[in-house]
């Protein structure tokens, strides 16, 4: 691995002039001043930074305490006035601008690394932690260091651990994390492709080894995000174009298209849970106690596999990763002990009163095809357990899952508990009457109770007969987003441990 070399502001410039990005720029006659530092985040800022002004939030402000902190350039799409002489770049877009910016002043990290990328509407956090689980066992029978993960819950690269605001990050702390990783002897790392990074060219000049497409429906469309589903779609097709090899799943809706769009990938490989002609077909897919087995066909092995995480839907996310495995060459041995303990924080985490009536289960399900398949997989595999719901909306974005949430959740619960789910500058009573209207339109009953521990708490201590808490959206988080702050609060795991707790307590006093 080649040690990082740092580069000058105009090396800089000419690097945006290669791509016809800049617009202008005055260097001061300090074009060899090397940049050490590359930031949109006035709080990061250091000596010799290049600052980036960007967001609908920037404010001159940022860009002066940079220069007093050490910034000795900034980039721009118009020039600020200043005290003192500092070189600027000017540029047509700042989004298209960042990601070559990133990925010259970080020397291209990803090209050294093994990238799986994982795009689609559903299942791309759990689909990251199997491959992770199954490459991290591939890596520990070497001794080699694990592998890096960046994901909608949270992010290693090798250097730190956090928890994550957006599924794909930024370019600049994209290629961050990718040399982070390199740095720290990393190999492989997986990562969640969302349809804004496409968009907005967070992920713009790298190329995935490996990119599996999961599935699409319609969600993020607001004005905010997406305007309408063409532009939600057409924006995760932009994937294969990136991609080596792309892994498509067959049952996703519009295939078609996707196939003729996948095209653009070096290579597409396919798998299925219902057509026999993919690459790689499941079948024999059933529950065998809290277990799922299936067996996988495909030109190299014809064999059974076993998930020990629930829901009988999981089995498409695992089938579209072994299909990546293989194609990274692990061996077979390392695809099935990685998906026997793969797990994901937040994700289908199941957790049963000492009487086993309640079965509260909490998962990140928070789009219209998360949620089908989340009710519809547990009403058949708890036949016996009526379901109760526990969830909100995030404010002003994604606005048609209100009416998407509130149907399904409608259509299969008992009852249905609305709560706060990163509400933003949305007051939570407003969000919860926009969703109860389409809960109500399904016959079921509802209750607003703003705090998720409340909610959760409630949803318990009212249970009647055997019930399945369905607690969604915010799975193990521990951050809610109210204006533009995240408050520190427990996760819906700890206050279902705390409250099942308290419910097993109750029962032996009333023994």
């Amino acid at each position: 691995m080649a040690e990082m070399r740092y580069y000058t502001i105009g090396e800089f410039a000419e690097l945006l002039k290669s791509r016809d990005m800049l617009e202008a720029c005055e260097l001061y006659g300090k074009e060899q001043t090397v940049i050490r530092l590359l930031t949109y985040d006035s709080r990061e800022v250091a000596a010799d930074t290049m600052f980036i002004c960007k967001g609908a939030a920037f404010k001159p402000v940022y860009l002066r305490n940079s220069v007093e902190q050490g910034a000795v350039c900034y980039i721009s799409e118009k020039k600020f006035e200043l005290e003192e002489e500092v070189p600027y770049l000017l540029v047509k877009d700042i989004r298209q601008a960042m990601p070559p910016l990133a990925d010259f002043f970080y020397n291209k990290p990803w090209e050294d690394l093994k990238v799986t990328g994982v795009g689609g509407t559903k299942g791309k956090s759990t689909s990251v932690y199997y491959m992770k689980a199954i490459v991290d066992d591939y890596l520990a029978a070497q001794n080699k260091k694990d592998s890096a993960v960046i994901s909608s819950i949270d992010i290693y690269d090798g250097k730190s651990k956090v928890e994550s605001h957006i599924t794909t990050p930024e370019a600049v702390e994209l290629q961050r994390h990718f040399r982070n990783a390199l740095d720290c002897g990393m190999e492989f790392v997986q990562m969640e492709i969302s349809s804004q990074a496409l968009k907005y060219h967070r992920v713009d000049g790298i190329m995935f080894d490996v990119a599996v497409f999961l599935n699409i429906s319609e969600d993020h469309i607001s004005p905010i995000e997406h305007e309408d589903f063409e532009d939600y779609f057409s924006s995760k097709m932009k994937m294969f174009a990136q991609t080596k090899t792309a892994v498509v799943n067959l049952d996703a809706d519009y295939m078609d298209r996707i196939l003729k769009e996948a095209e653009a990938a070096g290579e597409v490989i396919t798998f299925s849970t219902k057509d026999t002609k993919a690459d790689y077909y499941a079948y024999e897919i059933h529950k065998d106690g809290q277990d799922i087995r299936f067996k996988v066909k495909c030109a190299f092995f014809d064999e059974e596999f076993m998930l020990t995480m629930p829901g009988l839907f999981n089995v498409e996310n695992a089938l579209g990763v072994i299909a990546a495995a293989v194609k990274l060459k692990i061996p077979k041995e390392y695809i099935h002990s990685g998906l026997l303990r793969a797990r994901s924080s937040g994700r289908m985490e199941m957790y049963a009163s000492e009487d086993q009536k309640i079965i509260a289960i909490v998962d990140y399900a928070h789009n219209k095809l998360s949620f089908e398949k989340l009710f519809s997989s547990m009403r058949e595999e708890y036949p016996d357990y009526g379901i109760v719901s526990i969830f909100g909306c995030p404010g002003k974005k994604a606005l048609i899952r209100r009416r998407d949430l509130g149907i399904v959740a409608g259509r299969y619960s008992k009852k249905v508990y609305l709560a706060a789910e990163d509400p933003g500058y949305e007051p939570v009573e407003d969000i919860s009457k926009d969703i109860a209207q389409y809960v109500e339109a399904e016959g079921c009953p509802y209750e607003m109770i703003e705090d998720r521990g409340e909610a959760i708490k409630a949803a318990i201590e009212s249970a009647e007969g055997r019930t399945l808490l369905l607690i969604t959206g915010k799975g193990g988080e521990t951050r809610q987003k109210y204006g533009s702050d995240y408050l520190d609060c427990p996760s819906d795991v700890e206050y279902v441990l705390k409250y099942l707790d308290e419910y097993n307590a109750r029962k032996k006093d009333s023994v």
